[in-house]
């Protein structure tokens, strides 16, 4: 049986009143057309963890599967929809305002899948009753986040500090599957934080990591793929590996979903390569285009 969370009940507070009317109707209108989705994002975590923060938009996953109906739906409100990134994101947008719908996660390495829809906890998110993406998955998406203008290891933490005795600790290793060391790598930064509450995880958790760590240094691997997993945490900071260095981007091998062309479109994105793209503003030529 799924709990319900009494924290965080609203974020009303947290967003302009116009936003909230588009956000609370898109949630009404997913609920009653019965389409399968998960509240994420700042919601998510003011839920499990007390911490309310403004948000510019609503954090939506939903399957793939289910994406095309609900581009219907929100159509048929009116508001306009699209398919931001293909691998992974697609956008709702009600004039400025927009809702992120996510399938699966930048780096390709987590689709929404039907193991998301397991157990989850209901909140009521701006008097909606909803489902919220369980904390292993949120920690799980919230990992490999490490830009250099973003990175959510203290959402992370957070959420270990308000949750280690609530936390599936069997199912969040799960989760991590080959990216083990990710996860080690956040409980270590836990205990560094909350010196005082390292006991909260639990000792056969960093044990069973550990034992995983110690056995790789002890069995070097038997060939070196050449590979840069950095790109799974960071789509700008791990470029010149792949570019210059010779390195296999870690989302070309199997663990990710990702197609070269995924890559090329989510790299161009990066922000400062569409600032260095873009025409320079003293140029009477690039000047002229741009109005």
């Amino acid at each position: 049986m799924c709990s319900t969370l009494a924290l965080a009940p609203s974020l009303e507070e947290e967003v302009a009143p116009e936003t909230a009317a588009f956000y609370r109707r898109a949630l009404q209108v997913l609920v009653a057309a019965e389409v399968p989705f998960l509240v994420g994002g700042a919601f998510a975590h003011a839920c499990f963890t007390g911490i309310r923060r403004s948000t510019k938009d609503l954090d939506l996953f939903v399957r793939r599967a289910d994406l095309e109906r609900v581009f219907a739906l929100m159509q048929g409100e009116g508001w306009r929809a699209e398919l931001t990134y293909p691998h992974w994101l697609a956008k709702v947008y009600a004039g400025e305002e927009f809702i992120d719908l996510i399938f699966n996660s930048g780096n390709g390495l987590t689709p929404v899948d039907e193991r998301w829809f397991e157990d989850n906890a209901w909140a009521e998110v701006l008097g909606v009753p909803v489902r919220v993406a369980n904390m292993e998955d949120s920690m799980l998406s919230k990992a490999f986040i490490m830009e250099r203008e973003r990175y959510d290891g203290a959402d992370i933490v957070h959420l270990l500090q308000a949750n280690a005795e609530r936390i599936k600790w069997p199912r969040l290793i799960e989760c991590f599957g080959p990216h083990w060391r990710v996860l080690l790598a956040h409980l270590a930064l836990f205990g560094y934080v909350y010196p005082g509450e390292r006991h909260r995880i639990p000792q056969w958790v960093m044990e069973t990591l550990l034992e995983r760590l110690e056995a790789e240094i002890r069995r070097p691997p038997a060939e070196d793929p050449h590979v840069c997993a950095g790109t799974l945490l960071s789509r700008e900071q791990y470029l010149h590996d792949v570019e210059r260095l010779g390195y296999v981007d870690g989302r070309l091998t199997p663990v990710s979903t990702m197609t070269e062309g995924d890559v090329a479109l989510w790299t161009d994105a990066i922000p400062a390569r569409q600032i260095e793209a873009a025409p320079a503003v003293n140029d009477p030529v690039a000047g002229a285009a741009l109005k």
